[in-house]
């Protein structure tokens, strides 16, 4: 199963590696790690995916982590109200006689081309990560060349921040 892990801690050299170890030593693979600046000066923002096989192996993680120092907060969103998107740029080979179908899905999708020559076209799009897959999805009959992803950014929904609850 899908865990989305948000964690606020101080913006201080060495806090992510300290919670990268402890995930790999309870030998989670990350999936996707986000790590950006928040709205209070010196504390950062981490959003973690992890797989697990149950909700207790998570809940121990997340106490672990919240144990370490210069960790102010660890939320476990994934049975909450949240929102999660991700930035993707997809290049695919777009020829004279498939550029028109590729710009529809485009369209359609509210995505962007930001990038076009005579073999190629790159596609930018923001949203949550089943909009990404499902553009990745359609446009692979067109020879997607390259792809690149960032991690998801999360945020619970409603008027309480993160740091509250």
């Amino acid at each position: 199963m899908k865990y989305e892990l948000t964690i606020l801690a101080e913006d201080t050299p060495g806090v992510l590696a300290h919670i990268v170890d402890l995930i790999r030593r309870r030998s989670f693979n990350i999936a996707t790690m986000s790590v950006g600046f928040t709205e209070e000066k010196n504390i950062t923002r981490i959003s973690i995916v992890l797989y697990a096989d149950n909700d207790m192996v998570i809940e121990q993680l997340k106490r672990q982590i919240d144990k370490l120092m210069n960790v102010t907060k660890v939320v476990n969103l994934t049975k909450l109200d949240y929102l999660a998107r991700e930035l993707s740029m997809v290049k695919v080979k777009a020829d004279p006689v498939t550029r028109a179908d590729i710009m529809n899905i485009v369209s359609i999708f509210r995505a962007h081309i930001i990038d076009i020559n005579h073999e190629t076209l790159v596609i930018e799009l923001t949203g949550a990560p089943d909009k990404i897959d499902a553009l990745i999805a359609m446009l692979e009959p067109y020879s997607i060349i390259e792809v690149a992803r960032t991690a998801s950014l999360t945020m619970c929904r409603g008027p309480v921040p993160i740091k509250d609850m």
